[in-house]
């Protein structure tokens, strides 16, 4: 099934801590557990689109105190939005976009492989380029991650793949209206595939798509509010949450709760947050939802670690 329960939640934002900010405008944040520790990626560089980005890794045992593990550069290239990805063969994987050129950029999904969140090795490029991989889940035995075109014309394609690597187009045009970009990606237990899509023209209200294997055929749902930075997660309980930018009132960040049936997304808290914000990382863990997210509601753009209790 695709629904959540329909009973009413509540949920509480119980502590922010901010974690990373050694750097001008620190931003575009994911998060995960792995091997028994908390791992944060995000991009640090002078301006929110200066050219100069390079990707932290930073981890903690307890999520309250957090160390660098690496920073990863590129000479030439921004690195862009990092994006981890759980691997069923155990490792970690980092996707991102490299941006390289003035005027003009133009971009191509990198990924990297490591077996401990400090060790990342080289770049591999994937995908095609101009097509940017924002994010990617695995389901049974392959892989599959949704870009978008970062040029005209404008689509959103998915992707499918064995290891990880080698992408290949599973659905070329998976979406074309309306500038169909960032995306969140989860499977249910039953295999049912949920995207939510973010649009930046026409009406610019996001999309909630939904498949059944082998993911060929979509069905789209108007969602009727504008989101940034997407992501999902769906908690044991089959509850689906979304981490988004939301734009009607004051600009924040904040957690809502998915309906795939009514095709409503519906806020649950607001982080505290402003301005430059958004790109969260949910992950649940030991009945708490920690969320990373960056912001500049206390001046300088900042990442932050919020820990969210739901009730209900």
């Amino acid at each position: 099934m695709t629904s959540s329960p329909t009973r009413r939640r509540t949920a509480e934002v119980t502590a922010v801590r901010r974690i990373g900010d050694s750097a001008p405008h620190s931003a575009f944040t994911d998060l995960i557990r792995y091997a028994g520790s908390w791992f944060c990626a995000f991009r640090e560089a002078r301006t929110h689109l200066s050219d100069d980005g390079v990707l932290r890794v930073l981890t903690s045992t307890d999520g309250r105190s957090w160390t660098s593990a690496t920073v990863i550069a590129q000479a030439g290239t921004d690195l862009r939005d990092p994006r981890f990805v759980a691997r069923p063969d155990g490792r970690l994987q980092l996707l991102a976009a490299a941006a390289t050129g003035a005027a003009t950029k133009t971009f191509q999904t990198v990924t990297w492989l490591s077996t401990d969140g400090h060790a990342w090795g080289d770049p591999t490029p994937v995908g095609e380029p101009g097509v940017w991989v924002w994010r990617a889940a695995w389901h049974d035995d392959a892989m599959y991650g949704v870009g978008y075109a970062t040029r005209e014309p404008r689509f959103a394609r998915l992707y499918r793949s064995t290891d990880g690597v080698d992408l290949r187009q599973w659905v070329p045009t998976l979406f074309e209206d309306g500038y169909p970009n960032e995306s969140g990606l989860v499977f249910a237990p039953d295999g049912t595939a949920l995207c939510l899509l973010r649009r930046d023209a026409a009406t610019a209200s996001a999309q909630l798509g939904t498949a059944v294997p082998p993911y060929r055929d979509w069905t789209w749902t108007d969602l009727g509010v504008q989101v940034g930075g997407p992501t999902l997660l769906r908690l044991p309980d089959g509850l689906l949450l979304a981490g988004v930018r939301l734009h009607e009132g004051e600009v924040r960040t904040a957690i809502c709760v998915v309906d795939p049936d009514r095709g409503e997304l519906t806020e649950l808290v607001a982080l505290p947050s402003g301005g430059d914000t958004s790109y969260p990382g949910l992950v649940w863990h030991d009945d708490l939802l920690r969320v990373s997210y960056y912001s500049s509601h206390e001046g300088r753009t900042c990442v932050y670690l919020a820990e969210v209790s739901l009730t209900g």
